[in-house]
């Protein structure tokens, strides 16, 4: 039989269907809660004491929850009893009195009065998303004056906190994810649709993510830049960089990069430092596609995944250092990191086959551990 228990997570359950009729304005009417017409079958008293539990919890015994209605029913093993036919919330009371959902819900109309007197448009998805509402109960107020702002101001061009609303200063950062729907909703003609980062999603300004590079040619360095060979500039500056270049080494290990700077024949040149995410940051740098790309990263399998990344976006690029010659030359034995990789990946049949012995024996030559005069000579043959 039925236990109270179970009762109220089947109660629990039509709670959301019952906001949205409220929210619809749907006349609250009998809720009825399917049963369990099994019962104990072996023992009388055994059934007794499942009849008293049922009841104990019913509206009868507490004034408020579900009604029981009974019927006599002659049964097979137990002889002629009252069993229950119906379980049911006759009122709104009982419903929400036996759930300890009054208080909330009495938050949920007035929430929902302060949404649809703000931005009546915004009551079909207060309707369509009750929990929602009632999740984000304490901050109404607040994030209607976000909303209202976006509204009138669409295209801020301010960063988040510069905003001029009077709201915490790190409220819209802790709320985006309800406000993101909301001006979805509100402003879908104002906003960056294939952008999922808020900002610029929402015509906001943001700290972009910064590339570093060195300058490898000197004439270079002091005709653009002073004479100063290290930078560091945001990508959208990257994006616009025009230098008088040919080619662009990408290295990932700190040291390497500050070694570069000697290497022979770097006319012409830059190098940038990769730190594992240079592919995501530089692809949008259409320039790049004109000049002559070459990557070096550790001899290991995050290597050669970084590198077939990177021929996605310019599959001109090539590899350097990254060779089974180099890798048998100084291999101390150093253990990698195993990978889950299990896509094809852009690469040539040599760079395959030391990817595959590479990934079959968790192998890693780092870069840094190739003596320099070894690169040297490479560059100076290349």
């Amino acid at each position: 039989m039925i236990t109270p228990q179970e009762i109220k997570g089947k109660a629990e359950r039509k709670y959301i269907s019952y906001l949205q009729a409220l929210a619809n304005n749907v006349p609250f009417s009998k809720l009825t809660i399917p049963g369990d017409k099994s019962y104990t079958k072996s023992s009388l008293p055994d059934f007794e004491k499942e009849i008293q539990l049922i009841i104990s919890h019913s509206k009868e015994k507490k004034s408020f929850g579900y009604s029981l209605e009974f019927q006599k029913i002659k049964t097979k093993y137990l002889g002629t009893q009252d069993l229950p036919i119906s379980i049911y919330f006759e009122t709104e009371k009982d419903f929400l009195k036996f759930l300890g959902k009054e208080k909330e819900v009495e938050l949920f109309r007035e929430n929902l009065d302060k949404i649809s007197t703000a931005f009546p448009e915004l009551k079909t998805w207060a309707t369509q998303n009750p929990s929602k509402v009632i999740q984000n109960q304490a901050e109404w107020t607040s994030i209607l004056k976000v909303s209202q702002y976006f509204k009138q101001n669409p295209i801020p061009n301010l960063y988040i906190r510069e905003l001029p609303i009077s709201v915490h200063t790190k409220f819209i950062e802790r709320n985006q994810s309800v406000i993101r729907e909301l001006l979805d909703f509100l402003i879908p003609e104002s906003i960056n649709k294939a952008e999922k980062q808020f900002e610029k999603r929402f015509n906001l300004k943001y700290a972009e993510s910064q590339i570093r590079f060195k300058v490898l040619d000197k004439r270079i360095s002091q005709t653009f830049f002073s004479g100063l060979d290290d930078l560091a500039i945001t990508v959208s500056q990257f994006e616009r960089l025009h230098l008088p270049i040919k080619k662009v080494l990408i290295v990932e290990n700190k040291t390497t990069l500050y070694t570069t700077l000697t290497l022979p024949k770097m006319d012409e040149a830059i190098a940038v430092f990769g730190q594992g995410n240079a592919v995501n940051l530089i692809k949008t740098a259409t320039w790049l596609s004109e000049k002559e790309i070459l990557y070096w990263g550790d001899i290991d399998v995050q290597g050669f995944e970084i590198l077939s990344r990177l021929r996605q976006h310019f599959r001109h690029a090539k590899s350097v250092l990254m060779d089974e010659l180099t890798f048998n030359k100084f291999f101390e034995n150093d253990l990698g990191t195993p990978t889950s990789i299990s896509t094809e990946l852009n690469l040539t049949n040599e760079e395959h086959q030391l990817y595959n012995t590479l990934r079959m024996n968790n192998w890693r030559l780092e870069q840094e551990k190739i003596p320099f005069d070894y690169v040297n000579e490479y560059f100076k043959n290349d």
